[in-house]
């Protein structure tokens, strides 16, 4: 039973230490703009942009270790992989290359991560969602 206590006191000590670790949370300042449709904009707002935009929304428990760990790693690794906020500035090579994985992910059902949509619901993309993004992103 000791031993266990000590345990459970180390686990607690190092819990609250690490509160202490900064955690670099920030949108940067570029705006850019997807010329998309009301419906698909929307949609990427809502399921797309807290990852893969400057515009995230960083929750309460984003403040919060080691959750905000990981959450700052996603939107780090969200904004290298794809960012639409300066989507017009990427060469159309990449464009078009992030056309086709976008459209492949979202049919493939790995867009928003299975990890994500339990505590952010309305990231879920509907069957209509995915249809409408679909569309959008291969007439592009």
């Amino acid at each position: 039973m000791r031993w266990t206590k000590k345990i459970f006191m180390v686990l607690v000590v190092g819990l609250l230490a690490i509160q202490f670790i900064p955690v670099e949370r920030f949108n940067p300042p570029e705006r850019g703009q997807l010329a998309a449709p009301p419906q698909v904009e929307t949609t990427l707002r809502r399921a797309c942009y807290d990852c893969h935009s400057n515009e995230t929304r960083w929750p309460w428990y984003a403040r919060v270790a080691p959750i905000s760990f990981l959450l700052a790693r996603d939107v780090r690794e969200g904004r290298r992989e794809l960012n639409f906020s300066i989507w017009d500035r990427y060469e159309q090579r990449r464009k078009a290359r992030k056309l086709k994985e976008i459209v492949k992910e979202v049919e493939e059902g790995d867009m928003p991560p299975w990890y994500y949509v339990p505590v952010h619901p309305d990231a879920k993309l509907s069957q209509g969602d995915q249809e409408t993004i679909v569309k959008w992103f291969k007439q592009q």
